[in-house]
């Protein structure tokens, strides 16, 4: 489990801002299933869902940039939660997916050319013995305002995208499973978000 407490120089868990949210978030509590759900909600609901925010240079998915932008997208989201997991001691890693929204809007599905999203990003942290899955992409106001059943996490249960929202309408599904990593696959996801045009300049 040692790598998936270690810091990296995106996953900075050893940044002082980092380190001070994760304890200030955890103060009082002395489980770890119940930091895991406070780190969560708060990644989930205190920082804004921005698939428009820069994803160049790496710099930008680092966690304590995104805690300070205050906003991500899913990737960036899940590398804070990882962060603030490893800095108050519980293992946590990265894993990807390739899922479709099937209720994207119209403008971003013109941008991307489609509603195919092929390196979504979540995090798994290592909680009573077992890896369990935690996506805290969308914020909680974001749900309200477009009927988006939110995603739910108790620290036993793998919380990963409703496949419906309120209205029963198909929402999120799940194409290809890429597995779990310690660190973010930056190539590949930069390949991937340049052909939909998510990523801006590369200078």
């Amino acid at each position: 489990m040692d790598k998936y407490l270690k810091p990296t120089s995106i996953i900075d868990a050893d940044n002082e801002a980092v380190i001070n949210k994760a304890q200030e978030l955890t103060e009082g509590l002395n489980e770890d299933t119940e930091k895991a759900k406070a780190l969560f909600y708060f990644v989930r609901d205190k920082i804004r869902y921005n698939i428009y925010v820069p994803k160049y240079p790496a710099d930008t998915f680092r966690a304590s940039e995104t805690l300070k932008r205050g906003q991500g997208y899913c990737v960036q989201k899940a590398v804070l939660l990882v962060a603030l997991s490893r800095a108050v001691g519980i293992p946590a890693r990265l894993h990807f997916a390739k899922i479709r929204n099937n209720l994207i809007s119209p403008k971003l599905y013109k941008v991307m050319k489609g509603n195919i999203f092929p390196w979504h990003g979540y995090a798994e942290l290592y909680l009573q013995e077992k890896w369990v899955k935690a996506t805290p992409t969308f914020d909680l106001k974001m749900c309200q305002k477009h009927g988006i059943i939110p995603v739910e996490f108790d620290g036993q249960n793998d919380a990963r995208f409703n496949r419906y929202n309120e209205e029963g309408k198909l929402h999120i599904e799940y194409l290809k499973d890429y597995g779990p990593y310690d660190d973010v696959p930056f190539e590949e996801i930069w390949q991937a978000l340049g052909e939909r045009g998510l990523l801006g300049e590369r200078t």
